[in-house]
């Protein structure tokens, strides 16, 4: 069979259209500097790390060398919108990643479905993004706001239980203390106090905790959901003991869980903690994060590397080929392995289904921070994580 020079010419020009340029364009868009950098930071590097444990170091798919583009949104969502418009539109990324903030990423949403691209949110917590404001380019590997709540109730979800909460006053708190407050069946909340993002005089808003909580009968909890800058624990020092008030919270990143070290005994269930999950890809992480250093992955380090290997994974189930409807169908549904063990995305709205971890707080006098000691695993199957999008 022969073929004229023009023919071929066409062939191969359709072959490297369908192809682009050899590369896979990856944005990642999270908090370079904010307030919620230090989450941003840790993200960054797992995604990296997960990156290379992915591809076995060759930072390929299908011969196809993956490009990262790393964008600060400093977690301001009119400029996130615009930096993910820019990298669909100028930048030409196959994929997107991030934010960090949940503020953000609502802000987010939108441009993915304007674009018609896929946006892997990774480790924006607010149950509306994969919920109400949800749109079928928008995955997920970080938890919601649901998981975060349903595996806490394990711990404080008790009759005679009095909670009052105290949370940041944008989505991540709201729709944190939301999916807290449908998740219980027998404790009861008292009080709900939301506060600005930026506080960091505790008094007043503890002090209404207190006068919410101080009569209740049976045992009396305040329940934590904060985020970044703030030290929302120094409410301690107000006496709560001399009312029989106990604090409880979720896990975090180690420098803030320096003040759990205060709180021994006390309870919750959190994300990741580097000790708990024992798998090969958290080994992996591990050893690798010590050694290039000398410290132990975070709690958005296991996110950042979850969300890289979902993107590999999808992108070797497409054997390379980038086009949104591909991807699409070869994420929805899939399950990969993370530092967390087995994650799977629901096809319904696309949120990883993941385990999440009850612990005690231990103090261990070789740690800087409070030691979340495994009560047990809480898996995936065992939450009933409510699918919450409209569409």
């Amino acid at each position: 069979m022969k073929f004229s020079l023009a023919a071929l010419l066409a062939i191969s020009t359709t072959w490297a259209a369908a192809q682009g340029t050899g590369e896979i364009r990856i944005a990642h868009i999270y908090s370079q500097t904010g307030p919620l950098e230090a989450y941003g930071k840790q993200t960054a590097t797992g995604f990296r790390m997960g990156l290379d444990y992915a591809t076995g170091g060759t930072m390929t798919v299908a011969g196809r060398k993956l490009v990262l583009i790393e964008k600060d949104d400093q977690g301001k969502p009119d400029v996130g919108k615009g930096l993910l418009a820019a990298a669909y539109g100028d930048d030409k990324a196959d994929i997107a990643v991030g934010p960090t903030s949940s503020g953000v990423a609502l802000a987010l949403l939108p441009v993915a479905e304007e674009y018609k691209k896929v946006l892997l949110v990774e480790p924006a917590v607010a149950d509306s993004i994969t919920g109400e404001k949800w749109n079928r380019y928008i995955f997920r590997t970080g938890r919601n706001s649901s998981q975060d709540a349903i595996s806490n109730a394990v711990a404080l979800d008790k009759p005679g239980v009095s909670i009052a909460t105290l949370a940041q006053d944008y989505a991540f708190g709201r729709d944190g203390v939301k999916a807290f407050k449908d998740a219980l069946k027998h404790a009861k909340i008292v009080h709900e106090e939301y506060l600005p993002t930026a506080t960091t005089d505790f008094t007043a808003g503890a002090q209404r905790l207190i006068d919410k909580l101080k009569d209740a009968p049976g045992r009396k909890v305040i329940f934590i959901i904060w985020a970044g800058a703030g030290n929302p624990f120094k409410i301690a020092d107000l006496d709560l003991k001399r009312y029989g008030i106990e604090i409880a919270t979720g896990g975090n990143i180690l420098p803030a869980m320096a003040a759990y070290k205060n709180f021994p005994g006390m309870e919750g269930a959190t994300y990741y903690y580097f000790g708990i999950p024992k798998n090969p890809v958290n080994e992996w992480l591990v050893a690798n994060h010590y050694t290039k250093f000398k410290t132990p992955p975070d709690f958005f380090t296991a996110g950042g590397m979850s969300a890289a290997i979902a993107v590999v994974e999808a992108l070797k189930k497409t054997k390379g080929d980038t086009g949104t409807e591909k991807l699409i169908a070869a994420m929805e549904g899939m399950g990969f392995d993370t530092p967390k063990g087995r994650m799977t995305f629901r096809k319904e709205d696309h949120q990883a289904m993941q385990s999440m971890y009850h612990f005690k707080v231990k103090v261990d006098p070789a740690f800087a921070w409070g030691v979340p000691e495994l009560i047990r695993e809480i898996k995936p199957e065992e939450m009933n994580v409510p699918i919450r999008n409209k569409r």
